[in-house]
């Protein structure tokens, strides 16, 4: 996902409409219970192998990171939010028999306190985010959308908030519409 040639200069992020994010990780908790967290780790990493063989599925890019040495989590950039649903339930896909493992586990008290999961989604919508980039490869939102000079969007983050796409500033001029129309019937 960010490969190693660095863009020269500010870039921006050139997500259009809304942006999904799946933050989804796991904690070591008892780092003696290796046979407990380490298969933990390997799904995860088999999960984002099997997404990025399927485009179609809808994962744009992804980022692994750590936040302490108990802490390892993937940011995920998804197509839509039906997307991500229709990976996490299809029954042909690696998520649904990682999930039947660890629910298995649980019932019997095998992952209990050894192992925490967990994983937070948000649907962003256009106009709540904004990026820039400077001589950075891309990464991030960048590298799941493309990325453009930040003169395209702004170079002020209050002008990259501000941007909307061509759907979206149509869609917000004929609910403008809409509503003068509606509020001289009433």
């Amino acid at each position: 996902m960010s490969g190693t040639r660095v863009t020269a200069g500010r870039t921006t992020a050139a997500a259009e409409g809304d942006v999904v994010v799946l933050l989804i990780g796991m904690r070591v908790n008892h780092f003696w219970a290796v046979h407990q967290w380490v298969p933990v780790f390997f799904a995860m990493l088999r999960m984002v192998r099997e997404l990025e063989k399927e485009p179609r599925r809808g994962l744009l890019g992804r980022v692994l990171l750590t936040a302490s040495p108990r802490t390892y989590y993937v940011v995920q950039y998804w197509e839509s939010k039906e997307k991500l649903y229709a990976y996490a339930s299809a029954p042909d896909m690696f998520h649904h028999k990682a999930w039947a493992i660890i629910n298995r586990k649980e019932r019997a008290g095998g992952l209990r306190q050894h192992v925490g999961i967990w994983h937070e989604t948000y649907v962003v919508p256009e106009g709540s985010y904004e990026s820039i980039y400077a001589d950075m490869p891309p990464f991030g939102l960048a590298a799941a959308h493309g990325s453009l000079p930040v003169e395209k969007r702004g170079r002020r983050a209050a002008d990259r908030f501000a941007h909307r796409s061509p759907r979206a500033a149509a869609g917000a001029a004929a609910k403008e519409t809409e509503s003068q129309v509606g509020g001289g019937a009433r």
